[in-house]
């Protein structure tokens, strides 16, 4: 489904969305103008920082006449190029290969083989895929959406609460999600090397585990602010508690539309007879089957992961629950803002026209 976080690009595969990232991936090493052969390429590994062409020029030293230019594809007309497009669409099964995925060098390779050319360079084969934004190098999760009246009710529902978040705000009710982070490993690398001019950051390969940690966070929709806490299980008594300590430093509000997945700790009878039992003060709202990325509090772990618990290295769960404690306030005083959502209910009810069953 389209979204957005910001300028980031959208998680959600379906239907039909495209990468912000640079079409052009398959960057190679300045002066690589290697070439194909139908001859086996060597396989002896260059050395450390050595470059790329020089062991494939050896391999193929007949190949210095062919060379790929800076411009369009020279001397491949478009049925060739269409061919090789074709290729790069096929499964490598097909041809015998058992190669998940293709390469350039790969369809470079298959390309003379199947006769579609005589040669050609693996640079060239980029920039034939690059004309019609082709990255068989690239993939991403999705999750297939069940369009049925479930989905479209509960879709219905959310997406109201998204687009009325103001409005609701300036009638004394906010619009929270919720989400959890599980079993995150506590890990102490040592040593580390930070980066320098001319070298990256590097880190110790093996690790000692502290533990794990199980982050929860509530995402206000109306600011884009957060509060975190670290829970030791990840279940409905935690989680009741929880809902219980947001309510109660937020009392003043008339009430809260409360929008979380299907887990088992959100579904569970102890924490529906909680939610039921605040006369009406929580107003849940489940995401549909297979559809939790219309919860929003995924795009705030995402950006929060990123910038507080990739890279971080902790000597003790202690020490990681701290961190996350002087984390999130500093979220919300750097980063925060609201989430630019641009799925409608009408949207929404276009697509699901489109592709009910």
């Amino acid at each position: 489904m389209p979204r957005s976080c910001g300028r980031s690009p959208a998680v959600v595969p379906s239907p039909g969305i495209r990468s912000s990232e640079h079409r052009s991936s398959w960057a190679s090493p300045p002066g690589d103008r290697s070439t194909i052969w139908p001859s086996a390429p060597s396989a002896t590994a260059r050395r450390f920082g050595g470059s790329a062409a020089a062991p494939r020029a050896r391999a193929c030293p007949a190949s210095r006449h062919h060379r790929a230019d800076q411009g369009d594809p020279p001397g491949f007309p478009p049925l060739q190029r269409a061919e090789i497009v074709r290729l790069a669409c096929s499964e490598p099964i097909a041809k015998g290969l058992h190669i998940t995925h293709w390469t350039s060098l790969d369809l470079a390779r298959q390309a003379v083989a199947d006769g579609i050319v005589s040669a050609i360079s693996d640079r060239t084969v980029r920039r034939i895929l690059d004309e019609v934004d082709l990255q068989p190098h690239r993939t991403r999760y999705w999750k297939t959406v069940r369009p049925d009246a479930e989905f479209k009710d509960r879709a219905e529902k959310i997406l109201w609460c998204y687009a009325n978040a103001g409005r609701l705000v300036r009638r004394g009710y906010w619009v929270v999600c919720v989400d959890e982070k599980p079993n995150l490993q506590v890990l102490e690398r040592r040593p580390i090397r930070r980066s320098i001019p001319g070298s990256i950051e590097q880190r110790e390969f093996e690790y000692t585990r502290h533990g794990t940690v199980n982050l929860l966070v509530f995402l206000l929709i109306h600011s884009g602010r957060m509060e975190a806490a670290c829970v030791e299980e990840k279940d409905a008594a935690h989680s009741i508690a929880e809902l219980e300590g947001f309510r109660r430093r937020h009392r003043h509000l008339r009430g809260v539309y409360l929008i979380h997945d299907g887990d088992p700790s959100h579904t569970a009878a102890a924490t529906a007879d909680y939610l039921a039992g605040c006369g009406g003060w929580w107003r849940s709202r489940f995401t549909p089957v297979h559809a939790s990325w219309l919860d929003q509090a995924e795009l705030l772990l995402a950006g929060f992961s990123y910038r507080y618990l990739k890279r971080g290295l902790w000597c003790s769960r202690a020490e990681f629950i701290e961190h996350v404690g002087h984390a999130w306030p500093e979220y919300n005083r750097l980063y925060a803002h609201p989430f630019e959502w641009t799925w409608t209910n009408q949207k929404m009810r276009r697509w699901y026209a489109e592709h009910k069953p």
